[in-house]
């Protein structure tokens, strides 16, 4: 009986003990199911994201092996795989295929894990930008010596020119794509250069302070978007092409309507053809004038004093002409600037541009403006009103300054990696208005300009896709209000790699 007993012992501990194994080994066989069916989420949603981007690129690459070139959209990306919004697409002229370009999108496809770059979240993030260095020489007084826009008069005793270089139009780029919300694939990017000023320091000549230049995100449906951030003018979306002019789009203060402003806006695409469609955009600005902030403190701007936001709207259409890229558009804009006392004056302009291909490779591109208080767009030769006293007084006495002025661009691409650009632009404030006052200044306390005119030159040679060399001419006439003007040229040699 006491063996039986025993026997009875053991086997009722050995029940216990394998029992228990076995719950606890259950219980990790679950944590481990758990965690591997959270990696498998993990991983499908990873591969998911990479297909959709293979997609993509096999889709590019069948255009570029079906097609001898296909004309890009006509907006201000750049020709170069960078995120940084410098120039104008080589519109209306077919790119030929290339050997390089089509292994490197054979490169991204096999090799998708390459190309990403390390961030906190899961999603995609690029790292772009273009080392860029520009050397130049002057010929008369201008008003920045590494980017001129205005020519000024030599004082007596002044040299009459410069010989210079920088790296300061160098520029960055971040680009993320995001999750889909509602129905509506998110995405982000942000550029910036070192075109900020200089630092107080020895040889900060040399040591460009970093500068934010665009930061936008964006939700695309099928046929609408919504944008918001820090971009150019939406109503006037064009650029000339220049790899001299890139801390400022070329022609800027004449004729070219540039600043990028603060806004949201909401794009919808009306479907006319198989290849073409109406573009409506509309959407609030920060009313924004000409006038330079405090070193540190953010001081409200006479357009923000009016307590409203700027509103604009474009119209634009864009399809194909001679299987080339193409479109027309014409803008409005409104807004109010405060001038304290209840003086308050109207801000607006109507705008028009336009990209048409002249055959296979040649393309007619520019905008056109008519305006008043358009200083903080980049109109108006950097004056938006005009004063009869240099200081503000309860008395002083103000109106706003019109405006009009364009800039046209003919290229001809000589081939796949040489082309060659022509520009001109004007900025032409109402001599009415100039003449309103007996001595009339600006908000800054100078005599306001009369007119001014640029016109250039260029050619861009790309031996290599992310390898640029160009060299510009440009001409400046900047005329006063006693009908003298002032000219000066200058001539720049860029050379850029883009990665």
């Amino acid at each position: 009986m006491r063996r039986n007993g025993w026997n009875r012992a053991i086997i009722l501990c050995a029940t216990i003990l394998v029992c228990g194994g076995i719950r606890a080994g259950a219980q990790n066989t679950g944590d481990e199911l758990s965690q591997l069916k959270s990696s498998l989420a993990t991983a499908q949603d990873e591969l998911r994201h990479n297909k959709q981007e293979i997609d993509e690129l096999r889709q590019r690459l069948q255009q570029i092996e079906e097609r001898v070139g296909v004309g890009a959209k006509p907006d201000k990306g750049p020709t170069y795989p960078t995120a940084a919004i410098v120039q104008q697409e080589p519109q209306g002229v077919p790119a030929q295929p290339q050997n390089e370009d089509t292994q490197l999108l054979s490169e991204k496809i096999n090799e998708m894990d390459q190309v990403k770059v390390e961030s906190s979240s899961k999603y995609k993030l690029r790292l772009s930008g273009l080392i860029l260095m520009n050397t130049y020489m002057n010929a008369g007084n201008v008003d920045i010596t590494d980017l001129p826009n205005r020519a000024f008069r030599v004082g007596t005793g002044q040299p009459g020119g410069d010989f210079g270089a920088t790296l300061r139009q160098t520029q960055l780029g971040l680009d993320v794509s995001g999750p889909r919300i509602g129905g509506a694939a998110t995405h982000a990017n942000l550029e910036m250069d070192f075109f900020g000023g200089f630092p107080d320091t020895q040889f900060g000549v040399n040591a460009g302070l970093v500068r934010l230049r665009t930061a936008t995100a964006r939700m695309d449906w099928k046929d609408t978007s919504l944008v918001f951030g820090q971009d150019a003018p939406f109503i006037a979306p064009l650029n000339p092409t220049s790899y001299a002019s890139l801390g400022q789009p070329a022609l800027s203060w004449a004729g070219n309507l540039w600043v990028w402003t603060p806004q949201i806006r909401v794009e919808r695409r009306i479907t006319t053809g198989e290849q073409s469609h109406f573009l409506l955009q509309g959407g609030m600005l920060d009313p924004l004038t000409e006038e330079s902030p405090d070193s540190f403190d953010r001081k409200a701007t006479v357009g923000e004093h009016s307590r409203h936001p700027a509103i604009a709207g474009r119209v634009a259409w864009e399809g194909r002409v001679a299987d080339q890229a193409a479109v027309f558009g014409f803008g409005g804009y409104y807004g109010r600037q405060n001038y304290a006392f209840d003086r308050n004056i109207d801000s607006w302009v109507v705008t028009g541009d336009w990209n048409l291909p002249l055959g296979r490779w040649v393309a007619l591109s520019g905008e056109v403006y008519r305006g008043q208080a358009i200083g903080g767009l980049g109109g108006g030769i950097w004056t938006s009103a005009l004063f009869n006293t240099p200081t503000l007084t309860s008395t002083t006495q103000v109106i706003g300054l019109n405006d009009v002025g364009g800039w046209s661009q003919l290229k001809l691409k000589a081939n796949a990696k040489l082309e060659f650009n022509v520009a001109g632009g004007l900025s032409n404030p109402f001599a009415s208005d100039l003449q309103h006052f007996t001595a009339p200044t600006s908000l800054y306390g100078f005599t306001p300009l009369a007119r001014n005119q640029s016109i250039l030159a260029n050619s861009i040679f790309r031996p290599r896709s992310n390898l640029i060399f160009a060299l510009e001419y440009r001409h400046l006439r900047t005329y006063t209000l006693n009908g003298k003007n002032q000219q000066a040229n200058h001539v720049n040699l860029a050379v850029g790699v883009s990665f």
